[in-house]
């Protein structure tokens, strides 16, 4: 059952803080530049089985990896649709110990953002709620089709709906989000009812929604909530941290983060698995 949904401005609140962040982004909206085409990509990757979800009055696609039986994870693209990190990001989360089955919603229903302006675009003609609804019907199809617990986890955009989700879909057992937090419209992290761990990095420069007084300011609501909670913050890093291929490094250089932390990945996706054992399992 779908916890009780509200009008949401999250798009609005992210492009905002977008467009405040330091201006080697290039992510305000007078700064970029039109967008002729949104790339529609498949999952050719054989990793991944493709599905169907009802929910509604609406049909979506999702891609799953993992074993039929293993607990499921519902994993969340960041802003620029299902690509190859948040593809990667499910392929790493299926192979963890014990294994998990690991589900991307497409939330933009078969769109990609190849630049920074495309991925805005995209973002900003979300409907925010509709999406939790997608996450929701995403965890009750994984609890039909043998994962007896479901989390959810996903970053930058997706991070901010992982957060919600523990406050709006009863059904989901665990989250952890990476650098993104919902605005109060969407869901408030003080009525939480699922454990959430998060991930900030110390230099994420997009005020008010991953900087690291998002992070404090997302630890004081979830202390409020009563819900067990870790809060976990990346000296020296910067947003999308955990993005490691050639073309994720790339992007995020032209987005003015530089860092390179190998240890803090491999630290943030040992914590992320020893909270999913720990709820999932």
């Amino acid at each position: 059952m779908l916890g009780t949904l509200v009008s949401s401005s999250s798009s609005t609140f992210l492009s905002s803080s977008l467009g405040k962040s330091s201006s080697s982004s290039s992510l305000s909206r007078s700064s970029v530049p039109s967008f002729p085409r949104l790339s529609v990509r498949s999952m050719a990757d054989s990793a991944f089985k493709k599905i169907q979800i009802q929910r509604d009055d609406t049909t979506f696609d999702a891609y799953v990896v993992g074993k039929d039986d293993a607990p499921g994870i519902v994993v969340i693209q960041e802003w620029w649709g299902i690509e190859v990190e948040i593809k990667n990001h499910a392929i790493k989360i299926s192979q963890l110990d014990p294994g998990f089955k690991a589900l991307i919603p497409d939330l933009y229903r078969g769109k990609v953002g190849l630049v920074a302006a495309e991925a805005k675009h995209l973002m900003d003609g979300l409907d925010w709620p509709g999406a939790v609804k997608d996450i929701s019907a995403s965890v009750n199809w994984l609890k039909s089709n043998g994962s007896k617990r479901v989390g959810v986890t996903g970053m930058c955009m997706g991070g901010a709906l992982a957060i919600a989700s523990s406050v709006l879909i009863p059904e989901v057992d665990a989250v952890v989000g990476f650098y993104g937090t919902p605005s109060s419209e969407l869901a408030d992290p003080a009525h939480a009812k699922a454990p959430i761990q998060a991930h900030f990095g110390e230099l994420d420069h997009i005020v008010g929604f991953s900087d690291i007084t998002a992070a404090k300011n997302l630890e004081e609501k979830l202390k409020a909530s009563g819900v067990a909670h870790e809060v976990h913050i990346y000296p020296g890093n910067g947003h999308a941290f955990l993005n490691r291929s050639p073309e994720g490094v790339s992007r995020r250089k032209s987005l003015g983060d530089s860092d390179d932390d190998e240890a803090a990945v491999e630290l943030a996706w040992s914590r992320f698995n020893t909270w999913m054992k720990r709820y999932l399992v």
